[in-house]
């Protein structure tokens, strides 16, 4: 009788474990065939690889350096957006600091110039290397992200759009028109909304813009419709980001964000508030001078806390 009993639940043991490894297998094919429609509806070209000497961050997070490049074919690449995005895996938190790209700093070589020159110097490595000399930040990984490809990742995740309370009229130098109040934007009018700097605020506003894009996407992306599109939007934007992690990477800090717990992303912009001033400088132009001391201790302590 002890002997049936035990065969009976070995067979139980076994037919629960041969349905896990069909439905592993399911998901597996599914997210492959995914991947590969997320390839085939990309038109985008990988961009050259760049050198990068990373080093983990003293705290125990993975701090990514994000730029946001305008490359153009009759000029040199400029880092059009500069983010460090931070996850820290013990406490499970992600953190998100822009750093405003007219920021007056010692660019490694090449003596006192704004930050996004470092990049169009020498890269993402030249940048990594101005951000650690100024603020002691250290950076592991980078991502160069071409436009295309958060014009491609919002709509595919996205298809409805994304909804924005669009605060004033926008239009110039963006190659859209936005009009004021709550609406939703596809991935080309949310581009524009996220770069327009006309106005009396100029790069102040468009980095409060993005950063508040940022975190809406990060809690959309949560929605459990958006997670079964995940291997299809990694396939769409591959082609689009040129970058020194692997999809392991990827999924594995971005996991937070996909759980109830982890949707909050806590910001902070560069310069912070009354540590800096409006200057011109001669060859360079109009600069913000920050006060690096303050900046420095308010970068650091924020990544820490």
């Amino acid at each position: 009788m002890r002997t049936e009993r035990h065969e009976n639940k070995k067979k139980k043991r076994w037919r629960w474990a041969s349905i896990f490894i069909v439905l592993i297998g399911v998901i597996a094919v599914y997210s492959y065939f995914q991947y590969q429609m997320g390839l085939k509806s990309s038109q985008g070209e990988q961009l050259e690889q760049f050198e990068f000497n990373g080093e983990r961050d003293e705290n125990g997070a993975t701090n990514i350096l994000i730029i946001g490049s305008d490359a153009r074919a009759d000029e040199r690449s400029r880092a059009d957006t500069i983010m460090v995005v931070s996850y820290h895996p013990e406490r499970g938190t992600h953190k998100l600091v822009s750093i405003m790209r007219d920021t007056y700093v010692s660019v490694p070589g090449y003596g006192k110039n704004k930050i996004n020159t470092a990049f169009a110097f020498g890269g993402p490595e030249l940048l990594r290397q101005t951000v650690k000399e100024n603020f002691d930040i250290n950076l592991q990984y980078y991502a160069v992200l071409d436009f295309q490809g958060f014009v491609s990742l919002v709509d595919v995740a996205f298809p409805n759009g994304i909804e924005i309370d669009v605060e004033k009229r926008m239009s110039e130098k963006i190659g859209v028109t936005l009009e004021p109040g709550v609406q939703n934007l596809d991935g080309e009018h949310l581009l524009g909304y996220v770069r327009f700097r006309q106005d009396a605020i100029g790069d102040f506003g468009r980095v409060e813009r993005q950063q508040k894009v940022m975190v809406e996407m990060g809690r959309q992306l949560a929605t459990f419709q958006t997670i079964s599109k995940m291997p299809k939007l990694i396939g769409v934007v591959v082609p689009f980001v040129n970058t020194n992690m692997d999809i392991g990477d990827v999924l594995f800090m971005g996991r937070g964000l996909l759980l109830k717990e982890g949707r909050n992303i806590d910001t902070l912009r560069i310069p912070v508030e009354n540590s800096f001033q409006d200057q011109r400088v001669a060859g360079v132009g109009a600069v913000l001078a920050v006060d690096l001391e303050t900046n420095k201790e308010a970068f650091k302590e924020f990544l820490k806390n």
